[in-house]
């Protein structure tokens, strides 16, 4: 039978530690509307108007942008919910993840 002490320790030992987190990147393209990138945001990222216009111009200007950062399994769920989403209204728009 353990005792208190052999508990904790292995307690403390089993701690989790917490998962390392990825950026969800817009990248800009040539051939998606912008309108189409706030949809995207407001959708995907539950994102203001205000918020995904902000980050719609950071992508058009910069040409890319971060959407979110999320633990590895939301951001490739993310990613794939935002390729899935264009390629069926037909939009090249394209979205990774970037360790953070």
């Amino acid at each position: 039978m353990a005792t208190k002490q052999e508990n904790l320790t292995l307690l403390e030992r089993s701690a989790a530690k917490p998962p390392r987190l990825y950026k969800v990147v817009l990248l800009n393209d040539d051939y998606t509307t912008m309108e189409f990138v706030i949809e995207v945001l407001q959708t995907i990222f539950n994102m203001s108007r205000e918020r995904a216009t902000q980050i719609m111009l950071k992508v058009h200007q910069e040409g890319s942008a971060v959407c979110g950062v999320y633990p590895k399994d939301i951001a490739v769920s993310k990613v794939a919910q935002v390729t899935e989403f264009a390629r069926q209204r037909e939009h090249p728009l394209r979205c990774v993840t970037e360790e953070n």
